[in-house]
């Protein structure tokens, strides 16, 4: 990201601070004149939201719907008696334990009372389970992050492709492996992600076989059954695989 959308980003979160709490202070004012009016004895506690009022205020991160959506569907259509998933969302785990068996693995303790779901701690460079062993393993928006520290990881330049070999070394033959990341023109955000080519991608899992591509484009439109050279120069695109070991 350059500093001039840095600038520009700050700026629209400093306007809508200051709009959102002149709002917050008009409705406060106005909502105890009514309580007042309305003589009900409730308690009211301060506790401002000053962002939502604004219309800017309604996004939300197409990555992880559109993604999330694609691999809960993929499992729906398989349903395999047991799944493993790596470092995804806990939104898609909640789906996912729904439909199978599901055991999580990261390297922060997450407790969930789902049913269906279970905790391994482990790292995705080192994955507690012995070579072709998982028939059905995820890894949604996880393998940009590894080697740059966000998470109390070791920095390594080549983490994402270290990941990669770790998740085909784990896969069972026949098995399938749902893997999402964000592709295009490859670089490096410090220490937020990184950007692959999603060719790269295919390279790094040089022993699996690419079965299905889908897309999510700069624009935020999902393209199922996409082609990879479409979104080589991409800035941030998101690519869904799915693999399996032959």
């Amino acid at each position: 990201m350059s500093i001039k959308k840095v600038i520009k980003k700050v700026w629209r979160l400093v306007k809508n601070l200051m709009r959102g709490a002149f709002w917050y202070v008009g409705d406060l004012f106005l909502y105890r004149k009514l309580l007042r009016q309305s003589k009900t004895k409730v308690a009211m506690r301060i506790f401002p939201q000053v962002f939502d009022k604004d219309p800017e205020a309604h996004t939300f991160d197409k990555h992880y719907v559109y993604m999330d959506r694609w691999a809960c569907k993929a499992i729906l259509y398989a349903r395999p008696a047991e799944h493993v998933d790596v470092g995804s969302s806990i939104r898609f785990l909640s789906f996912a334990s729904l439909v199978s068996k599901t055991t999580f693995v990261d390297i922060r303790p997450v407790k969930l009372d789902f049913d269906n779901f279970s905790f391994r701690e482990g790292s995705i460079l080192t994955m507690p389970f012995v070579d072709n062993s998982i028939s059905s393993l995820s890894c949604l928006h996880v393998a940009e992050h590894i080697g740059l520290g966000r998470y109390g990881d070791a920095l390594d330049p080549f983490g994402t492709e270290k990941a990669c070999i770790e998740l085909a070394r784990v896969l069972a033959p026949g098995g399938k492996l749902y893997f999402a990341l964000p592709i295009g023109t490859p670089a490096t955000y410090f220490n937020a992600h990184r950007v692959h080519d999603p060719e790269t991608i295919v390279r790094y899992f040089s022993g699996l076989k690419l079965v299905q591509f889908s897309a999510i484009s700069d624009e935020g439109n999902f393209v199922s059954d996409a082609r990879l050279a479409d979104y080589k120069n991409s800035s941030y695109a998101c690519g869904c695989f799915v693999f399996t070991k032959e």
